[in-house]
């Protein structure tokens, strides 16, 4: 009896070029002994809710779009029983796909689809955001509010120069927080003009942001929190170091650990993936080990 496949696509991340590929990626799916069924999906959010209810009814859930739709299928599976969750492939289509570079899967959607269906499946590492789930960032600050600000048609047509134009706006008034940060039994109380929480190579289509040996599946997340400059060269400093210019600088916390937690008098906006992840004053960010199978080539 022949393998199910169900495939979730988001027809408008990137620029739509998934259209033009469906029929050979159908066939591709097809000719690797798979019955695959398709939903296009209607909204946000609309990926999870689709892996929670049809995940039993097959034996792989493959998604296309950028990594906020992969964000949305591994938010699904991870609300999952873990002897329920099945194995992710997955079709980078966004204008940004961190996390698929990471994972080495090919920019070219027919080669990314035969990884899709491929029976080498990475043990990946996941994040537990409260009661949410990231795939490969957790983020505040500076920034973090470009990429679900910026709309899909801008981002389409712009790539990552839309991320710039949205974040240089942000420059006249840069909002800094006041946290209480506990990890591995140290504890750090500082203001913040940017954090990020991450299992990945690259944020936001920049390499070379994240410092240290980096697994996707080592069981621990790589840390950055960047302090409030309170003049221009503090501010120059962390630009330096941000762009690999510096190798080291007193205004920026790095540092890998499997859990962090993170309490503010004030409510602070999050993103998960790209996407909004609410305000809040308190997070408590785990390291899932290993959580779900990812196909890679």
């Amino acid at each position: 009896m022949s393998k199910r496949l169900l495939f979730i696509l988001n027809p408008r991340s990137g620029k739509g070029q998934i259209k033009e590929y469906l029929a050979d990626i159908l066939d591709i799916m097809i000719k690797a002994g798979y019955q695959v069924s398709v939903h296009v999906t209607q909204s946000s959010g609309d990926a999870t809710t689709q892996t929670i209810e049809q995940a039993e009814n097959y034996d792989r859930i493959v998604c296309s779009g950028g990594d906020g739709t992969l964000d949305e299928v591994v938010t699904g599976m991870m609300q999952l029983p873990e002897d329920k969750r099945k194995p992710i492939g997955y079709i980078p289509a966004g204008s940004t796909n961190d996390f698929g570079n990471s994972l080495g899967i090919d920019k070219n959607m027919l080669n990314a689809a035969r990884i899709s269906v491929s029976e080498n499946l990475f043990p990946c590492d996941i994040g537990r955001f409260n009661s949410d789930s990231f795939v490969y960032v957790a983020a505040f600050g500076i920034f973090t509010e470009v990429s679900y600000a910026t709309s899909q048609d801008l981002k389409n047509v712009l790539g990552h120069a839309a991320y710039i134009i949205e974040g240089a706006k942000q420059l006249r008034d840069i909002p800094s927080f006041k946290m209480h940060v506990e990890y591995d039994g140290n504890i750090v109380y500082d203001e913040f003009i940017y954090g990020m929480i991450t299992n990945s190579m690259s944020v936001g289509g920049f390499q070379g942001i994240i410092r240290g040996d980096i697994g996707l599946n080592d069981g621990v997340f790589e840390v950055t929190l960047i302090k409030t400059p309170r003049n221009p060269l503090e501010f120059n400093e962390i630009i330096g170091f941000m762009t690999g210019i510096i190798p080291d600088s007193d205004m920026v916390y790095s540092f890998q650990t499997p859990q962090i937690k993170i309490t503010s008098e004030e409510e602070v906006p999050w993103t998960l993936d790209g996407e909004y992840g609410g305000s809040h004053t308190e997070v408590n960010i785990d390291d899932v080990h290993k959580a779900l199978e990812i196909a890679i080539e």
